[in-house]
């Protein structure tokens, strides 16, 4: 399960060494595309078959399964790590999510996020500060789902 968060760096034409613990759980075969938030996402090709799926089965005729399409698949790359663990963060990604020098991975079970530190350090702060809001939401939707 890949969870946990790790700090990084950005080295040199946009390098970055993916955490060994990350590694072991995510493979080698690896897709990058933009993610909500300002961050990037990064899965495995088994994890990007099913977003792509979920592509495929929606119809193009309805507008947000085309811009859903058009912003992640649209923008993905494939991704090849060194014997490392490190790759480089193509140009598009790194301006998307606004990338410094300093940069943290977040586990999320069946994928990894890719945040600048500044932008994930105001993140939680949001986050503490409501996520007893967010809880209630959350509840509420899967009351009406399960009702």
């Amino acid at each position: 399960m890949i969870i946990g968060e790790y700090k990084g760096k950005v080295g040199e034409k946009k390098r970055v060494s993916l955490p060994a613990k990350f590694r072991e759980e995510i493979g080698e075969e690896l897709i990058l595309t933009r993610g909500y938030e300002e961050a990037l996402i990064l899965v495995n090709k088994e994890m990007w078959q099913k977003v792509a799926q979920n592509v495929i089965d929606g119809s193009f005729t309805d507008k947000n399964i085309r811009d859903t399409s058009r912003f992640l698949v649209g923008s993905a790359k494939e991704i090849e790590m060194d014997s490392q663990g490190r790759f480089v963060i193509p140009e598009a990604l790194f301006t998307h999510a606004g990338l410094g020098s300093e940069i943290v991975f977040i586990g999320l079970v069946n994928r990894i996020e890719i945040w600048d530190a500044q932008k994930w350090s105001q993140r939680v702060e949001y986050l503490q500060k409501h996520g007893d809001e967010i809880a209630q939401e959350i509840s509420k939707m899967s009351a009406q789902r399960n009702g």
